[in-house]
């Protein structure tokens, strides 16, 4: 899968302007990975009009797909990560975050942690048909969570200037993007090691850059 042509098709399909993209993968190299996309619009539930009732109106669901780890490479997650930085680099994004968290099908874990798991799969306490909350093309999620309950799991983030909402921020002192709210290739971060313990870790990779001083209005 390429991420910045995925990206770029659901966005031209869907005509909303994007909050976040993720991707989720456990931790081990054979297993598919998660893409998702987190929309910032609204739409209501039902065509239904009643005279004097306004229906609210609901998030559009996150946007979903399960993809192979890059094949034939000596480092999968490497390769992957390698791919992420580059459609965030062209997409705009201020930084890429990624997250290390341990297995939490243990004695003791807490239950956020057991939450944000389940959360990184698109899995929500508040929706047993988790229709509401995701758009999912990813037949093994279901499968690919329990593995990452007993092996723990990555996830990456960034938050998209260019197709994303952030596109709204008129001057946000980033000097490294042009004119569409982007920025060419090669893009110059290159990927870190995992650490490989057990321990939740966090690793964020810069990709903006301010050369101007901004002063706050008064």
């Amino acid at each position: 899968m390429n991420i910045l042509e995925t990206v770029a098709d659901q966005s031209d399909a869907m005509r909303l302007p994007l909050y976040a993209v993720t991707v989720t993968a456990v931790a081990r190299e054979e297993a598919p990975a998660l893409l998702s996309l987190h929309w910032h619009g609204f739409f209501r539930q039902t065509p239904l009009h009643l005279p004097g009732l306004e229906l609210p109106a609901r998030p559009v669901p996150q946007w979903m797909a399960q993809f192979d780890m890059p094949p034939g490479v000596l480092d999968a997650f490497d390769a992957l990560e390698q791919s992420l930085l580059e459609a965030a680099w062209q997409l705009g994004a201020w930084d890429v975050e990624r997250l290390e968290r341990p297995a939490w099908w243990r004695l003791g874990a807490p239950a956020t942690e057991v939450s944000d798991g389940r959360r990184a799969f698109g899995y929500y306490e508040d929706d047993d048909s988790d229709n509401g909350h995701v758009m999912a093309d990813a037949p093994d999620r279901e499968e690919l969570m329990r593995l990452a309950a007993h092996r723990g799991y990555l996830r990456w983030l960034f938050r998209p200037r260019k197709r994303g909402i952030w596109a709204e921020v008129q001057d946000d002192g980033d000097d490294t993007l042009d004119e569409s709210g982007g920025r060419p290739l090669p893009c110059p971060v290159m990927p870190q090691p995992l650490h490989g313990d057990d321990a939740a870790r966090r690793t964020v990779y810069r990709l903006g850059r301010a050369d101007r001083i901004l002063l706050g209005g008064g």
